[in-house]
């Protein structure tokens, strides 16, 4: 096999580098954050959008991401220029994103609730849901491009995944914790203003962060021929490369429960604890322990190996969402202890993702010792459809089980039936979910210790 890279060596990856490359990340998990965490509330309690339609219109929009990820992962791939493949991406995605998350989050003028079903709105708010995920996926698949074309250092790729994460988890933090205190200001009858001031507060955020790593990120690690990736050989090289399809199935598993924990977090404090104060401690509680685990991830991987830091994560995370659920069950909520066990859970999700970033580059040198091809994006548009695999999977489950178990908008106290089942799909769903993706990446992922440093001996020696 003949290596396709070829490596730049005439300019070095400082840490002022990597800050300014990590800091597009917090863009985008703020844009993330506001529209997986509150768009479906948003949506029942401010529009009255019905549940059901919901699930199945977020699940449309993933199921169009499944075709739409593959197809920008071949366009970012076969770009051509001064500015290199994923920059000229970057830069425009971020601008499109945030102007399309304002206007999902801003009602133009029509009505809502009433006895009959609003066919505007309904429509409105397809069109821009469906909009902000092509957005997405234009930025975020040639952004998390970037990680393998910046060196080919194993340990040092290790660093330069953490960083993003930290800035990532930065503005989840930011978005979970800011939203419930600014949406505190405004009256019920005015909670889409708040909402609108909000994502136009964020896609300026968005428009500067993206912005800033756009100008500053150069990919170190590039194809030495340029050839062009066509739909069909991107398909074949998904199918060729079975470590990247196991691994998938792993994630989608893993981050289909943090969804639906962080999806349905509003809702528990709203209507289960009733005492909304408490979200934003729990945004602060899991940013900490999330960031925590972004640092404690190089360290831990150097001593233990990254596969045994990912797995590790995994199981702590489970035995975060078991208590959860056993101290979200027994009466009052034991505050101290619920954000104890939220700690623990959240510290080992913090390893998992950061963990997940390195692997997917690792994944990258995978398919070109197999397959005698590096194309990090097509790798990396994995990376954004495993995600919204797995949001498709949340949107459906959560929008029918809100259904089945009677929930009902606005209304306090409520009805046991719908607090069990926010209780149910928050913290049992996830545990379980996280043990199946253990049991998978246990028997049959390879890619750790000795086989891994020897596929990236052999892809970087020729």
């Amino acid at each position: 096999m003949q290596s396709r890279q070829h490596k730049i060596t005439n300019t070095q990856l400082t840490l002022k580098n990597k800050i300014t490359y990590g800091i597009g990340a917090m863009g985008l998990d703020m844009s993330y954050g506001l529209c997986f965490s509150f768009f479906m509330k948003y949506s029942t309690d401010v529009l009255l959008i019905n549940s059901v339609f919901l699930g199945v219109m977020m699940a449309f929009a993933r199921v169009w991401d499944g075709v739409n990820d593959p197809m920008m992962g071949t366009i970012a791939n076969n770009t051509k220029g001064r500015f290199g493949r994923f920059r000229p991406w970057v830069f425009i995605g971020g601008i499109l994103n945030a102007v399309v998350l304002f206007f999902l989050f801003f009602n133009p003028g029509f009505s809502v609730g009433g006895s009959g079903t609003n066919i505007g709105l309904y429509a409105y708010v397809t069109v821009f849901y469906v909009l902000w995920g092509v957005t997405m996926t234009m930025i975020d698949i040639p952004y998390w491009s970037f990680i393998p074309t910046l060196t080919s250092d194993l340990q040092e790729r290790n660093v330069i995944s953490a960083i993003p994460r930290f800035f990532s988890g930065l503005g989840q933090l930011t978005v979970m914790g800011a939203t419930p205190l600014i949406l505190a200001a405004f009256p019920q009858e005015q909670q889409g203003q708040g909402f609108s001031l909000i994502a136009a507060g964020l896609g300026v955020m968005m428009i500067i962060t993206t912005t800033t790593s756009a100008a500053t990120t150069r990919e170190r690690i590039t194809p030495q021929k340029s050839e062009k990736v066509t739909f069909a050989e991107t398909m074949r090289t998904l199918r060729g490369n079975d470590q990247l399809l196991i691994f998938l199935v792993v994630v989608i598993l893993f981050n289909l429960g943090w969804y639906m924990m962080n999806a349905l977090a509003a809702y528990f404090f709203d209507y289960v604890v009733e005492n909304n104060k408490l979200f934003t401690l729990f945004a602060a509680v899991s940013g900490v322990a999330q960031a925590a685990g972004l640092i404690l991830m190089s360290p831990l991987s150097r001593r233990f190996g990254k596969h045994r830091v990912f797995k590790g994560g995994i199981i702590a995370a489970i035995i975060g969402y078991l208590a959860l659920l056993i101290v979200s069950t027994r009466g009052e909520l034991n505050v101290p202890l619920f954000f104890a066990f939220d700690l623990v859970a959240c510290l080992g999700i913090g390893c998992v993702f950061t963990a997940e970033m390195s692997m997917f580059a690792d994944l990258v040198d995978y398919g070109e010792f197999k397959l005698g091809r590096r194309t990090e994006s097509i790798v990396y548009s994995m990376k954004s459809f495993q995600m919204k695999f797995a949001q498709m999977a949340q949107a459906l489950i959560m929008g029918a089980g809100l259904a089945i178990f009677g929930y009902q908008k606005n209304v306090h106290p409520q009805p046991e039936s719908g607090k069990t089942g926010i209780v149910l799909m928050m913290f049992l769903i996830p545990p379980i979910l996280a043990l199946i993706a253990l049991i998978l990446f246990s028997r049959k992922y390879k890619l750790h210790s000795g086989y891994l440093e020897e596929v990236s001996e052999k892809v970087n020696s020729n």
